[in-house]
């Protein structure tokens, strides 16, 4: 039991010194001075008035002279049609897409995506959703297409905003984890996902591959699924100014979480064969650190000892990287919970694991 503990430090150190690392070390480049080439800005809108009125305003004023908004109402009746066509009067460069009541169509946000895609003018796309802000008014600055015309995809960050209580916290420091996930690499040339809350891609990379027609029959993965498929280390970019990120508005309830990581849930099984690879070793070398270190505690004394050092040297050396990138990735005021906040997101991602063996599939994103 000794030494699969052992062995599990070692693969979990990989992680944490030969990928994660490399985030933390990593400069972040200035924002650039000039704007390159004209942008469009997607945001899909179901029954979210109440957003559009607080955020829009931030996306319609960035600070970028050649860029369009273009919101896709998907069939919302809550006052969004009336409105966007208020604000459209208002902004020039606000388009509305207006996404009929058609059960042909109930095919989750990609289709409010497509239809959004379709509609823009610009070859260069930068994704957020109806509840989130951005930053600074920089953000399409630092998200426009890179000087390296190979570069086809950029990976943003969005961070969830702060609130009060241990849920809040774990949303927080799970968005994290997952952020230093795909960023740590996406630098060492395997991108594998990214977040359609902050995130760009070239128009023709979209009709080139015939958009979500691979997994339009999976409710979720308009973000993560089309990056998986289609970034490589070649074509990829990462975005980690603080004014390039993007906040979003959390869940205020276990069951709305819950109900959010279960539509996500059947997109990792499309992932590339090496990409499920080493996602599940993390998880599952996760799952045996925590359960050979509870099971060696019921060994002999010395063995309880040397266990614990393990325990111990792990929290320890992951204790130098993640405070850093917690504070790089605007989660700082969690670094003095981390080794708390891990153990409980291991427990958490094993419970809806489970669960997600026995949910029934749903197409739905609101």
């Amino acid at each position: 039991m000794l030494s699969i503990l052992a062995f599990c430090l070692l693969v979990q150190l990989y992680y944490v010194l030969f990928v994660h690392l490399k985030l933390a070390n990593t400069a972040i480049e200035e924002i650039p001075a000039l704007a390159r080439k004209p942008i469009s800005v997607i945001v899909c809108a179901r029954n979210e008035i109440a957003n559009l009125d607080q955020f829009l305003p931030t996306l319609m004023t960035q600070n970028y002279p050649g860029f369009e908004v273009v919101v896709v109402n998907d069939r919302s009746w809550d006052g969004t049609e009336e409105f966007l066509e208020q604000k459209a009067k208002k902004y020039s460069n606000l388009k509305v897409v207006k996404i009929l009541d058609n059960d042909k169509f109930l095919a989750g946000k990609k289709f409010a995506v497509t239809m959004g895609i379709k509609a823009s003018k610009y070859d260069w796309l930068v994704f957020t959703d109806a509840d989130c802000v951005p930053s600074s008014e920089n953000w399409l600055m630092d998200m426009q297409q890179s000087e390296n015309e190979e570069t086809e995809i950029i990976l943003g960050y969005s961070p969830y905003s702060k609130k009060r209580g241990l849920l809040n916290a774990l949303i927080r420091f799970e968005t994290f984890f997952t952020a230093v996930n795909y960023l740590s690499f996406a630098l060492k040339g395997m991108p594998y996902m990214g977040v359609g809350r902050n995130m760009a891609y070239k128009k023709a990379l979209f009709f080139k591959n015939k958009g979500f027609a691979a997994h339009m029959h999976i409710p979720s993965g308009d973000d993560d699924l089309f990056v998986n498929a289609h970034a490589n280390k070649y074509n990829t970019e990462i975005r980690l100014h603080q004014d390039s990120h993007v906040w979003s508005e959390p869940n205020r309830t276990w069951v709305a979480y819950l109900k959010q990581k279960k539509r996500h849930f059947g997109a990792g099984k499309l992932y590339k064969s090496k990409h499920k690879f080493i996602l599940s070793l993390q998880i599952i070398v996760q799952f045996l650190f925590y359960g050979f270190f509870a099971g060696c505690l019921f060994l002999s004394r010395d063995a309880q000892y040397i266990a614990g050092g393990i325990l111990l040297l792990s929290i320890i050396i992951r204790s130098f990287i993640y405070p850093k990138l917690l504070k790089r990735l605007n989660c700082g005021d969690l670094r003095w919970w981390f080794p708390i906040l891990d153990i409980l997101l291991f427990l958490f991602l094993t419970f809806n694991g489970f669960l997600g063996l026995f949910s029934k599939k749903k197409v739905s994103w609101k």
